[in-house]
């Protein structure tokens, strides 16, 4: 019934969400354009000045949080959650009494819509509010949500009312393309809590998902445990890399000990993963993630991982003898290459040969000039403007998040972005994307417009300068508002399919293409100026950061192919063959390539077990369809209108309510098959020649 859940960027450690048909009219009554004298446009200028005080909200009546009424206090969350209770039960009533029909359908999703609206909201405010008050009482609000949804997923009778429909042949024909697929999609929710089940086989459903809950959680928090050790036991000089906590250093990531519960966490996970799915009717647990998705089977996914690592394999060696050189040259005493030395050493070999240092480029990059690049993409592409409005009393959570009003040139007010761009205490530090309230059709002919948050980590501004980015900010700012579009263009009838709510091969797509564009000279000579000169980013120095981006991209791409293929085998036929160690250690030689080293156990810091289980491959395959639609729609011209509608008609509009395969299929105008796939990836290993042209202009 309901599926709350986060995005960001995959690479970086990620899961998924979702959101948006416009409002009629131009752009309408209720924005409020703060105006800044400088030389950048309304909505740069925005960003590249510290928020105006807000000396008027002192005398206004209290908004709440985004707008919404009983959150202006932590204990609206109790009175907000009731409300979603109550109305969840009317509509169950009214689900279970209503002949099946299309009206069924309307009503699952305004029961899904009036959870979601609640908890993902709760969602957020639990992780990102600076105040304690405010978080427990959306935890508080995420477990009475959680619980209802659980007893949903259980309800036999409201099981039976969609079921109903689905078994009319008549009817479900009658049903349009979008509304058959909610069905299914709603259909799939319950069958997999296993409410197809006799009752012994049900509690037994409902007890392996709480336990998988419970292990998942478990072995998140292991994967992240840091090791505390005496200062005096490391060496002087690679003390500098860890945290210093007085006379001890904090050690993370990587480079900590897993304790030995921690591997029985995850053979656990695993082995109650696989037991699920074999009860609610799947070969293995992968074939039941899969379901839906552009791969759709674990079979396609081991092959493009296959082809693929065969593929890469030359450049891949050629890759790790350059890493060799490297550290033979900086460190001849210990010169063997382990498997945690390609990306440092890599990327000392970037900086040598390319010097792109981030400071050369950061004053070219300040927010404001960003954000208006991405206002000047958005509206030659799809007719977009960005519009910075003044966040009522309560609205925000802090005081510098800032409320973007997305506009349609002639569809008017399309939804809302709220910004919260700013490092501070507390904060995750993941860059993702929220959805705050999904876009739908309402019963009255309305449109529910979508609003989501964007949530990165930068830097504030100084007395001297505004918020300045490296280039990997701004490529992250790019990918992030690449979901953002997908929520506000997600135009569907159903916010069950709104937006980013859609398989997480494809709910990638639009952010990584995002990303085809930051790294394109015609895109970033729009908007990259200093921010005290106003002198454009000369193209030599964009040509360089992007071709340092090809040095050793094989051998990154291999370690994905590696672990995308650990996360297959983990999930696939069981019971598993060796322990996860010894699992481990083949597929790091036969699909990385580096040997493993003894008494290490990596798979047990790879938190994205828990929430990409089976699907990790899904980062190359969105990488592969956005390659593609980069190359054929947007490479001649990165500014196409007509391209630029023929990706909202056929990709963002749909959110997940087509088939994926079918919108990319639309996108391209033929069915890519696994080979496309792969020459797409291995294809943009290659060294443009074009760059080493306009580089020597």
């Amino acid at each position: 019934m309901l599926c709350a859940r986060w995005l960001g960027g995959l690479g970086a450690g990620v899961a998924a969400l979702r959101p948006g048909r416009a409002g009629r009219g131009g752009f309408a009554a209720g924005i409020r354009v703060r105006r800044v004298s400088t030389s950048w446009s309304p909505v740069g200028a925005a960003f590249n000045v510290k928020p105006q005080g807000r000396r008027l909200d002192l005398f206004g009546e209290c908004r709440g949080l985004f707008g919404v009424p009983e959150l202006s206090a932590p204990e609206g969350f109790y009175v907000a959650k009731e409300k979603a209770l109550r109305k969840a039960e009317l509509l169950v009533e009214r689900a279970c009494s209503t002949p099946p029909g299309p009206q069924t359908v309307l009503i699952f999703d305004e029961l899904s819509d009036s959870l979601c609206r609640v908890a993902d909201l709760a969602d957020f405010v639990k992780i990102a509010h600076p105040e304690p008050a405010f978080r427990e009482a959306a935890e508080e609000a995420c477990r009475s949500i959680g619980t209802m949804v659980e007893k949903l997923n259980t309800n036999v009778e409201l099981y039976q009312s969609l079921q109903k429909l689905l078994a009319d042949k008549k009817l479900v024909d009658s049903l349009d393309p979008e509304t058959r697929r909610v069905a299914e999609l709603f259909m799939f929710d319950f069958e997999i809590s296993g409410i197809h089940l006799d009752k012994e086989k049900r509690k037994r459903a409902v007890d392996l998902n709480v336990k998988i809950l419970d292990l998942s959680s478990t072995f998140l928090m292991g994967t992240n445990f840091p090791n505390k050790i005496e200062k005096n036991l490391l060496p002087e000089h690679i003390r500098h890399n860890f945290v210093s906590d007085g006379d001890h250093i904090i050690i993370d990531g990587l480079h900590a000990e897993a304790p030995d519960d921690l591997l029985k966490c995850l053979e656990e996970l695993l082995s109650n993963r696989d037991l699920l799915a074999k009860l609610v009717g799947y070969s293995t647990f992968s074939h039941r993630a899969l379901q839906g998705t552009i791969a759709k089977n674990p079979e396609t996914v081991m092959q493009f991982l296959e082809k693929l690592s065969d593929k890469l394999s030359e450049r891949t060696i050629k890759d790790f003898e350059m890493i060799r050189r490297m550290k033979m040259k900086l460190n001849p005493q210990n010169s063997e290459l382990m498997p945690w030395d390609p990306p440092y050493y890599s990327g000392v070999i970037r900086a040598e040969r390319y010097n792109i240092e981030p400071s050369l480029y950061c004053p070219f990059f300040s927010l404001g000039a960003c954000m208006e690049g991405l206002n000047i993409l958005f509206s030659k592409l799809l007719g977009i403007s960005f519009y910075a409005e003044q966040p009522a009393k309560g609205e925000v959570w802090c005081e510098d998040v800032r409320k973007l009003a997305v506009v349609h040139e002639s569809e008017g007010l399309l939804g809302y972005i709220y910004c919260d761009f700013f490092q501070r205490a507390d904060k995750p530090h993941q860059d993702c994307h929220f959805t705050i309230r999904g876009g739908r059709l309402k019963e009255d002919g309305e449109y529910q417009l979508p609003v989501v948050v964007l949530m990165l980590n930068l830097p504030h501004s100084s007395r001297n300068s505004p918020t300045l980015l490296t280039p990997g900010m701004m490529e992250n700012l790019f990918h992030e508002m690449g979901h953002a579009m997908h929520s506000m263009l997600g135009r569907t009838r159903y916010q069950h399919v709104t937006g980013t709510r859609c398989p997480t091969d494809f709910a990638e797509v639009p952010s990584i293409l995002m990303e085809y564009f930051a790294n394109d000279y015609r895109v970033v000579n729009q908007f990259a100026r200093h921010y005290q000169t106003g002198q454009a980013l000369p193209k030599n120095m964009v040509s360089r950061l992007c071709e340092s981006k090809k040095v050793c991209a094989a051998a990154d791409m291999q370690l994905q192919v590696f672990y995308a293929t650990l996360d297959q085998i983990y999930h696939g036929k069981h019971p598993l063959r060796r322990s996860t160690t010894d699992i481990l250690k083949e597929t790091q030689e036969k699909f990385y390539g580096l040997p493993y080293v003894p008494d290490t156990a990596w798979q047990l810091r790879f938190s994205h077990l828990v929430g990409y289980g089976a699907k990790y491959y899904s980062y190359l395959m969105s990488r592969a369809v956005a390659s593609m639609v980069w190359k054929e729609c947007f490479l001649r011209d990165p500014f196409n209108r007509a391209a630029g509608e023929r990706y909202r008609r056929e990709m963002l509009a749909h959110g997940g309510g087509k088939e994926p395969m079918l919108m990319v299929q639309g996108m391209l105008q033929k069915c890519p098959s696994v080979d496309d796939f792969v020459s797409a990836l291995v294809s943009d290993l290659d060294l443009d020649f074009e760059t080493f042209l306009m580089d020597s202009e």
